[in-house]
């Protein structure tokens, strides 16, 4: 990954689950099943990331095998966050990243504040037009 980071985040685990994050500490009483469940959780959102470069975003997710996807900014064509009532009220939503094709290029769901990723990416694409 080249240049300066400007945003890197990864999915939140309470705020965009908070009833199952509730059930999941219910369930510890029953054999460690909540801890396990937990655990996994924490793995998978932790192995999840996008980072916002000056030149291009990083999607990578996978725990045991990792899947990396780079798109240059001056490919980004459309930055859509999607939020529902209660995803509005925990300030997570989905980030949908669409470049040139037909379809989006890729989402990333249970993002903490992903109006800053927006406009993340709007500033560093300001930035490249500048130089």
């Amino acid at each position: 990954m080249a240049g300066t980071v400007i945003y890197e985040a990864h999915p939140a685990m309470f705020r965009a689950s908070p009833f199952y994050f509730i059930l999941c500490v219910l369930l510890i009483a029953v054999f460690g099943l909540g801890i396990i469940l937990l655990l996994y959780w924490y793995l998978k959102c932790q192995a999840t990331s996008l980072t916002v470069t000056d030149h291009e975003l990083l999607y990578e997710k996978g725990i045991l095998s990792k899947e990396r996807l780079a798109v240059a900014l001056r490919h980004v064509r459309s930055v859509q966050v999607n939020q529902s009532f209660l995803n509005r009220i925990f300030g997570v939503g989905e980030v949908i990243i669409a470049t040139a094709g037909d379809e989006p290029e890729f989402s990333v769901g249970e993002l903490p504040e992903p109006h800053e990723v927006r406009e993340a990416i709007s500033r560093a694409q300001a930035s490249q037009l500048d130089d």
